[in-house]
């Protein structure tokens, strides 16, 4: 099935800085694509480029087939909601939601408005806040309100900026899941860009990595985060961050720097970079002791900052023994999980 949104080699400068750098992307009719990356990786102009409130300076997008590149903001029919909540503060929650209803030349029928309004506010839970004023609202009622208000206008396409940047960590967590639920609902395209990663695993249907401008790699969370086809990807998923050890493979196995043997030999040759995950790693089977630096509480498991080798590494492990800072352990790399690249 052809994409509904189609960005073929935009490109987009600000004087000598390239924010995008030949961005090739689609989006399906029916799915959420999450861009991930971080700050200054060119993640909100993509998204103003989209939206027509940037000009590429070369490449072409394509909406439903069309190509939409000269077109102008409004007749794109795109919603964007921002890391800021841009809400009228003296104004309700109602006549926030009605404001892009009224804009010029939609003319709806007050009915419909109201039919509009209702249906939002039972989506998002906010339908006794309706005649609150905006400034009297949670941060998470603020976002909701900012949700609703694009919504309304049930549009071809939506763009979300960081949009639960600002809200503290159990709010995110409750909003990540509404926004999903939402887009289940909704059936309308959505691009979200974020530089969280909890937010690209749990939201997507397929997430794409930016950074420098430039897409490194496309595919399911999944793909992004067991095969990521550099240590640039690697390191954009997952807490602790992936190890990465540069090894050579000699007869008997992969050697670090220091000369040890971390693993039996396997895929690759020569020089290489080895990523391994930190729950990828046992802390008992190795032959090589580690010496334990620093044990962090993180709920159900531990995460074990270890000196092993020469290198240090982090190894997530389960509770059921307990570990202290100077302690001993013997790291195991799980082998069907590691990760190779060249030098």
């Amino acid at each position: 099935m052809d994409p509904w949104l189609k960005l073929e080699g935009i490109v987009r400068r600000f004087g000598a800085n390239e924010a995008l750098a030949g961005v090739d992307l689609t989006l399906g009719q029916d799915e959420m694509l999450l861009v991930l990356g971080p700050t200054g990786a060119g993640k909100t102009t993509l998204l103003r480029t989209i939206a027509g409130l940037e000009r590429p300076d070369a490449g072409r997008i394509e909406m439903g087939g069309e190509e939409v590149t000269d077109w102008l903001p409004a007749a794109r029919d795109v919603a964007f909601v921002f890391q800021q909540f841009a809400l009228y503060p003296d104004w309700s929650v109602r006549r926030n939601l009605e404001f892009p209803l009224r804009a010029p030349g939609r003319q709806l029928p007050q009915i419909e408005i109201d039919e509009r309004i209702d249906w939002a506010a039972g989506l998002l839970r906010i339908e006794n806040l309706l005649d609150r004023p905006a400034a009297k609202l949670s941060g998470g009622e603020m976002q909701r309100v900012a949700i609703g208000r694009a919504i309304v206008r049930r549009p071809r396409l939506f763009l979300l900026d960081e949009p639960l940047t600002n809200l503290d960590a159990k709010l995110r967590e409750s909003l990540r899941v509404e926004i999903t639920l939402l887009r289940q609902v909704l059936h309308i395209p959505m691009i979200y860009v974020t530089h969280d990663q909890t937010e690209a695993l749990s939201m997507g249907d397929r997430v794409a990595v930016l950074a420098e401008g430039c897409i490194l790699q496309e595919g399911t969370p999944e793909d992004i985060y067991r095969r990521p086809v550099s240590p640039m990807v690697a390191r954009q998923l997952g807490q602790p961050v992936i190890n990465i050890i540069a090894v050579r493979r000699e007869e008997r196995g992969w050697i670090n720097s220091a000369g040890v043997q971390l693993m039996p030999a396997g895929q690759g040759a020569g020089e290489m970079l080895l990523g391994i995950r930190p729950e990828d790693i046992a802390t008992e089977g190795g032959q090589v002791p580690g010496l334990i630096r620093v044990v962090e509480d993180a709920g159900a498991v531990w995460i074990l900052l270890v000196d092993w080798a020469s290198e240090a590494i982090h190894i997530i492990t389960p509770k059921g023994r307990h570990f202290a800072p100077g302690g001993e352990v013997h790291p195991l790399i799980d082998t069907r999980r590691a990760i190779f690249w060249p030098r």
